[in-house]
């Protein structure tokens, strides 16, 4: 990233679903977006977003066929910036049980499990988890969470979540029915179960922080 330049963030596109509101976020926020398609759109970019549309399996099919999944794995493994979101923060993890026998990138230790698990649906309570509640901050230093309440609403929309190996990678937890990792940080890799894009301010404020944490300091 050249100095005096704004970072450029590529938002990645595997075909599925519709990213207008992440992209408008993002751009709401003060960054500089362009769509990631093919490994050459992801040449410029100072960071990479994944976010989260469709099934696990589904999703790293996509990628693989866009000639993209490559490109990611080698982008994480260099800790270049990364910030995933939902089911982009689960690709991060080794597997998922929602699509037995695909790996996901294996940049974190563990795997994604299903709620009813847990136990969110022997207490009676929804599946998916969809809705507003609240995060417990693990980690108030990371850059991520800067300048947050201790116990910030995010919007979230899953029926799935990761079980970390290792529980120093997690800055945040949420409870719904079980008490799940909501957030994690190692070095320059980001990721959220949570829709910053659907978060109103907080979401803005936390991708205002992941754009700030591209910025050198002068």
């Amino acid at each position: 990233m050249s100095s005096g330049k704004s970072p450029v963030l590529g938002l990645v596109d595997y075909g599925s679903g519709n990213l207008r509101s992440v992209r408008q976020a993002i751009e709401q926020a003060g960054g500089h977006c362009v769509m990631v398609n093919s490994p050459d759109d992801a040449v410029n970019c100072s960071a990479l977003i994944v976010p989260g549309v469709g099934s696990f399996g589904d999703c790293a099919r996509q990628l693989r066929e866009a000639g993209l999944w490559g490109v990611i794995k080698e982008w994480i493994s260099a800790d270049r910036p990364y910030l995933g979101i939902c089911l982009g923060y689960q690709l991060l993890f080794e597997s998922s049980e929602e699509s037995p026998g695909v790996e996901g990138f294996g940049a974190l230790k563990g795997r994604v499990v299903h709620f009813s698990g847990g136990g969110a649906g022997s207490e009676g309570l929804k599946i998916p988890h969809m809705g507003w509640n609240q995060l417990h901050i693990c980690k108030p230093s990371d850059p991520l969470l800067k300048g947050f309440e201790e116990n910030p609403d995010f919007y979230f929309v899953h029926s799935y979540y990761p079980v970390p190996e290792d529980s120093s990678v997690v800055t945040s937890t949420c409870a719904y029915g079980v008490e799940f990792s909501a957030s994690v940080t190692r070095g320059n890799l980001s990721g959220v179960q949570f829709h910053p894009e659907k978060s109103q301010s907080l979401g803005l404020e936390m991708l205002r922080n992941f754009i700030s944490s591209l910025t050198p300091n002068p």
